[in-house]
């Protein structure tokens, strides 16, 4: 009976493993168009958002870190941080210590348009979310710290 039992959980595992690789990239992509069709100005491409949100969290990181962190080659990130700067988006400081050393942070016009993504990627999802049933809204309540176990879980196993 045991053996029937392990074989259950798996058969569900691997059907959750399925259903969140269908779900969430889509769900990811429809919040994306939302937000992009939104912003008064042209959307950042996908890895420049990535290092600008990084960044965001973890002000003061070195390009060699934030190429890590990303699972990006660091002339890469390099580049990135040049356009990002040119922008007006990213500030590059030498390290006092090591002056070999540029430390990145965000502008406040960063901090205002991530502010304004994260808003419109909330009253998006807010609507959506007013229109299904009491218990499908309460089922993705209740999945939220499972998911949010689930990121840091990805994050330290891939690491």
């Amino acid at each position: 009976m045991t053996g029937i039992s392990e074989a259950h959980r798996s058969q569900d595992v691997d059907q959750v493993a399925t259903g969140l690789v269908a779900c969430l990239p889509a769900l990811n992509r429809h919040l994306r168009q939302s937000i992009d069709r939104q912003l008064p100005y042209p959307p950042l491409p996908e890895r420049q958002l990535a290092l600008l949100q990084y960044v965001a969290e973890h002000d003061g990181a070195t390009v060699h870190k934030a190429a890590e962190a990303l699972r990006m080659v660091p002339n890469n990130v390099s580049t990135l941080v040049t356009r990002l700067t040119e922008a007006g988006l990213l500030e590059r400081h030498r390290d006092d210590a090591d002056r070999r050393v540029a430390r990145l942070f965000v502008t406040a016009l960063a901090r205002q348009r991530i502010g304004e993504v994260e808003n419109i990627a909330a009253a998006q999802l807010a609507t959506v979310l007013r229109t299904l049933s009491d218990g499908d809204r309460g089922a993705l309540g209740s999945a939220l710290g499972a998911l949010e176990a689930l990121t840091r879980r990805l994050r330290d196993h891939s690491a």
